[in-house]
């Protein structure tokens, strides 16, 4: 089983603990690659709608057929972060991830701080692995899969996981999808943008 099997046949069997049905599922960057595979492989007859925001789907590492693709070795060089010094690999991270290295940037450094130490809980082992989950894991098929409504969400200033590459390309994959790209906006959801992004997602939930 493909490790983002198992993170949407961990779902499927929390949800049916749970008992729960005519779910929305709602996912960022990774975890909208999770919520697009357990919505397609598990969420017949239980998944309402789907939301995603910066999520890494279809596709996005370099390939034949992926041409427009990020480079293998922009992941290669993450795993060599991870592993030589993880703590000031996040502490720089959360740079581009919130774009605190741009012009005007508002962004506090409590946030920053913050997403350091959420990454600093995960294991090293895990988040080493997870580089390859979320850059050479193929969705297209599992975005083709989808006949309920999807709502993509991305920032236009993406640093981590490019627009053109992601939510532009899976729009076009999935048959009742709706593409939404905040002006400015970075990968991380804060501030405006997620002022922005809750208003828009309680109207896709309500619709």
């Amino acid at each position: 089983m493909a490790p983002v099997d198992t993170y949407a046949a961990d779902l499927a069997t929390l949800v049916d603990e749970l008992g729960l049905d005519d779910i929305i599922v709602v996912g960022h960057s990774t975890g909208g690659g999770e919520a697009v595979r357990f919505a397609a492989q598990h969420g017949r007859g239980r998944v309402s709608k789907v939301a995603t925001a910066g999520a890494i789907p279809p596709v996005m590492v370099k390939s034949e057929t992926n041409p427009e693709g990020t480079p293998i070795e922009a992941f290669d060089e993450i795993r060599a972060g991870v592993l030589a010094d993880r703590s000031q690999f996040y502490k720089d991270l959360s740079a581009p991830f919130y774009g605190a290295n741009r012009e005007g940037s508002t962004i506090s450094q409590g946030q920053r701080d913050d997403f350091w130490r959420q990454s600093m809980l995960a294991g090293l082992k895990q988040a080493y692995d997870c580089v390859a989950v979320f850059s050479e894991t193929d969705f297209t098929e599992d975005l083709k899969a989808l006949t309920m409504p999807v709502f993509i969400a991305h920032g236009e200033d993406d640093q981590i996981v490019p627009v053109d590459d992601a939510a532009r390309k899976s729009v076009d994959l999935v048959k009742n999808a709706t593409l939404k790209v905040y002006p400015g906006a970075p990968h991380g959801i804060a501030g405006a943008y997620q002022q922005e992004l809750d208003r828009d997602l309680l109207a896709f939930f309500r619709s």
